[in-house]
Formats: structure tokens, sequence, C-alpha cells
């Protein structure tokens, strides 16, 4: 076992005092474009969006059974069809023109926001914002596993701590009802032994993962053009304008996004490639094991603001909840791109192979010093052995773009850097 650093043995509510509101749920602000016109155009595709949510999981399963795969499958030819091949081999990275400028607007985007969003002492994070829950987990490697899969965090079985949070999709903290159907996980590992790529941290490494399996822009240069359109609360425009369409992007998100039944419940995607030792790349994946589905309480009427929240809290009091780690290789360097992070990788190329559970155990976790302990939290893909460094443009700006808004964040709050043990407790 490494050895953990000492900073404080043991955490208490008083060391996390209760937070401002400003994880409290409150309407998304409206559209504010300049244009009374594009105002009014964004504005009504999130009313249609809305009001989708209330009666999609009346038809959602239907249509995920017989169309949502075939319309990926599609979707993804068209994709490829307009990319040329560079002629990249396995794990084969290439910077793009101007990446730097293109990451200082998308920082620049994102700092604006934050600062007409919240105010100093309730500083949020700038994506994946609304915390449903911070919940403590294991982390526990197979036994067995192919010898080219062991690699990093999954060189040899053992089990790792974890501190596991779950959230909603920002820039805002909207009632979940409310939200694009979306959700994500960030699982920060702890006793991770060795030299890690960011210094900050001495003994974590975190993984990411969302709820749709390709992420919502194919690299940094789209990403800017997306952010420039959140701070006017119309990102509609990012997807569908005269200049530089993003159609088949929006066509893959809306296949995924959808009104979710619990946190505990959906599959999540790392999106992008990470390093799974020299000359390897993987993408990752999160599964539930169970196949229990809570019913969203109260449709096709409005429901709890916070009812995600109140459905992993009856799960995690009944009794532990368990998901699948699945580790998916590159074999193709076109057709699984590193640097285009809008193409589903085939797993008729790849299948996803199981090499770890998260075990999540019976806990309480939704006291307000809890929620303030995941604010107080940074995330960051760099945090991580060299072995399974993030690969991509989008994941280069991840680095610098979290370390950014993170000190931001604790800033504005007026708290430091916090490294976990795992050892921290809330009564």
């Amino acid at each position: 076992m490494p050895h953990r650093h000492s900073r404080r043995a043991r955490l208490t509510n008083a060391d996390f005092p209760v937070p401002s509101d400003s994880n409290t749920s409150r309407p998304a602000p409206r559209a504010n474009t300049g244009s009374a016109f594009l105002n009014a155009v964004s504005d009504t595709f999130t009313f249609l969006l809305l009001a989708e949510r209330r009666i999609d999981p009346f038809i959602r399963p239907a249509f995920d059974a017989v169309l949502r795969d075939p319309i990926a499958s599609l979707t993804t030819a068209w994709i490829n069809r307009k990319r040329p091949n560079e002629g990249l081999r396995i794990a084969e990275e290439r910077l793009l023109p101007n990446e730097e400028a293109h990451l200082d607007s998308i920082i620049a985007s994102f700092m604006k926001q934050m600062s007409l969003l919240w105010k100093p002492g309730g500083y949020e994070r700038g994506g994946n914002t609304k915390t449903h829950g911070m919940v403590r987990g294991e982390f526990i490697v197979h036994d067995g596993l192919p010898a080219s899969l062991r690699h990093g965090i999954y060189a040899q079985p053992r089990t790792f701590p974890a501190w596991v949070r779950f959230s909603g999709p920002g820039p805002y903290v909207t009632p979940d009802i409310d939200d694009v159907g979306f959700m994500s996980i960030s699982i920060k590992l702890m006793d991770v032994p060795g030299p890690k790529l960011m210094d900050d941290e001495k003994f974590t490494q975190d993984l990411f993962g969302v709820s749709t399996p390709t992420f919502v822009t194919p690299d940094t240069i789209a990403n800017a053009q997306l952010q420039i359109e959140s701070v006017k609360n119309a990102q509609i425009f990012y997807f569908l304008n005269f200049h530089r369409p993003h159609v088949a992007d929006l066509i893959m998100q809306s296949l995924w996004i959808k009104t979710q039944s619990s946190p505990l419940e959906a599959p999540y995607f790392s999106c992008v490639p990470y390093l799974l030792g020299e000359g390897r790349a993987m993408q990752y994946s999160v599964w539930p094991k169970s196949k229990k589905r809570t019913p969203v309480p109260r449709l096709p009427f409005r429901p709890p603001h916070d009812y995600l929240r109140a459905a992993m809290a009856a799960s995690l009091a009944e009794g532990d909840v368990e998901f699948e780690i699945r580790l998916q290789p590159q074999t193709d360097p076109h057709l699984m791109p590193i640097e285009n992070n809008a193409v589903l990788w085939p797993e008729k190329l790849s299948p996803r192979i199981p090499a770890a559970t998260l075990r999540l155990p019976r806990q309480k976790f939704d006291s307000p010093a809890q929620i303030d302990f995941a604010r107080r939290l940074t995330y960051n893909p760099w945090h991580c052995v060299p072995e399974n460094r993030p690969l991509g443009n989008q994941s280069r700006a991840r680095g610098r773009m979290y370390a950014t808004l993170s000190k931001l964040r604790q800033s504005k709050n007026a708290v430091e850097h916090y490294e976990p043990t795992g050892d921290e407790v809330f009564e």
C-alpha cells in the first residue's frame, strides 16, 4: 500500500461548512443573443425540448430498442465520409492549427459565463455543474486481465478507495426535468502509487464519463464556437447555423440525451481516448450492473426539482450499487480517431472488455456539508499516471482549462486546493 499524505486524517462537517444556495435548482436564463428574433427561436427550441422531456419515458424505450443504434451507425458513417484519413498510427496525436488560441477562447467564455451566473462564495463548476451527489466508493481492478490491458491503474488486481461525483450537464443548476437530459460521473481514485502528470495531487487519479458515447464537439475549434453561443444561453445556434453547422453532432447527442431516471442507472462514456501503456490507446465506459429503472415521479406533470438526487439516496439506502468498468482498445486509427471525439468507436472493431468494478456501498451522502465537499474537490484528467495519459486535442485542452477554472472557483469561494485521502467523514 503506498504511503498516503497525512495533512489531516479525518474531516468532519466543520471542515466543510454548509454552502450558499448556489447548488439550489433554478430556471435557466433566457437567450441573450442581441437579436429578439434569435432569442425567440432559441427559447422556443428550449420550450419544445423541455416539453418532450415530460413524455420522453413513455416513448424512449421503444425508440432506443428499434431506431437508436441504426441511426447512430448511419450518422457515424456520415461523419466519417467528411473526414480525411490522416494516416495516423494507433495512439498517435496531431496538434490542431492554432490549438492554444482556441483554448484561450474556451477559457475566456467559461470565465465570463461563470461570472454572470455565480457570486463569490457560491461559485460552481463551468460544466457538469449541478451536484446530484458525492459518494464514497471502491474501484476494484479485476484479476486475470489480458496483458494488453495491464497498464497504469489496471496493472495488477487491487482496490482503490474513491470519491465519486454524479452531476448534471451545466452550465446551469436547473430542476432536473429542465436540464437537457445529460449526466456525468467523475471518479477520484486515491492511494494511486507512482508519479503523476500534475503535481498538485500526489496520490490520486481521476476518471470521467458522460451519458452520451460521443462528445458534444469533435475538437477544440468547435468547442470554442459552442462556448461562445453558451455565453449567450443559445447553444442551439452552435448546432444549427449557416456558416458551420454541426447537424450530425446534434443527431448523435439527441440519440442519448433523455429524461434520466437516476444517476445510478445510466452508462457513462469517456468519449475521449487515453493511453493504455506506450503505443496503445483506449476509451473506457462505466455500466450499471443492475437493470433497475426508477420511475420518474409525477410525469407528465412536474417532478420534484431534485428527483435524481432522491433516486440516488433511495437506492443507496437500500444497499450497495455496482458499475462495471469496460475498456475499448483502439484498433483502427481512422475509424476510432484520437483527435475527433464526435466519432462513435464501433464495437464491431473493438468490443468493450470488463476490467474493473466500481462499488458504491450502502450509505447516506446528501448532507449539505458533503455536497460542499464536492465543490471543494478538483477533478482533472491529468491527475493520472503517465501510462494512462489523456490523448487528443480536447484532452490537452482540459488540462489547462480545468486547472484554470478550478483555481478561479477556489479563489472566488476563498478555499484552498484539497487532496482527499478517503478518510473524510460527514456526520
